[in-house]
This record gives C-alpha cells, structure tokens and sequence, in this order.
C-alpha cells in the first residue's frame, strides 16, 4: 500500500528501516545477550540477513550492542544514561564560563577604552 501510495512511495524504504531499528531496539531493551537464531526466528528472517542487518545498524550506531559471530550471540550495551546526563552537565558548564570570562574580558576591555580624550 505504501510503495504505491504518491506521497509515501518516495519514503518508504525510510520508513520500513526505521521500524525494523525500532523492532531490533524493542526486542533487545527486553535481554542483555540472546541468540542470533533466536532473532531470526522472531523476525522469521534468516541468520545471515539478522546479522548483515545488525552489522550495518550497529555500525552506523543505530544500536548499542555487539555480535559475537563465533557463539552466535548478540550483546547489549546500552548507554549509560547517569554518564550520559554528566557529560552534558559538563558541556553546559563549560559553555557557560567561557561566556562568562568573554564577559569579564569584555568589560575589562571596555573599561580601557573609556578613557576621556
């Protein structure tokens, strides 16, 4: 329905990727590792197309997780949200007090240049 439809026909292979990244992320938030097979079987797709997918998404870091080829497993590793929210607590901190010091330098400057010809 979609491939035919004028306006969507343009964004479907967008579309259809991104809910197979969503399906990938929602199936493993619920495990820290689980079988290749097992995802394929969930998918009904086959291993080789599960494991040219998760590559390519998780080379793109589409998705925090790892694949061990030789067991046949997919690990999870997600984010660290607490580490997530430090570094950026840091970023803002770091933004603000170089406003602040340009400030500083800036009234220091023009304190200079006031002075009466």
């Amino acid at each position: 329905m979609m491939k035919r439809d004028r306006l969507f026909a343009p964004h479907y292979r967008y579309y259809v990727r991104e809910m197979r990244i969503m399906a990938y992320t929602q199936l493993l938030e619920s495990y820290r590792s689980l079988t290749v097979q097992y995802m394929a079987d969930a998918f009904g797709v086959t291993v080789d197309y599960v494991d040219q997918e998760l590559s390519k998404f998780i080379a793109a870091g589409r998705l925090h997780c790892k694949i061990d080829k030789v067991g046949g497993i997919v690990e999870t590793n997600r984010p660290d949200s607490k580490n997530w929210q430090y570094q950026s607590t840091i970023r803002q901190g770091d933004i603000l007090l170089n406003r602040v010091q340009n400030c500083h330098e800036l009234s220091a400057f023009s304190t200079i240049v006031d002075i009466s010809v």
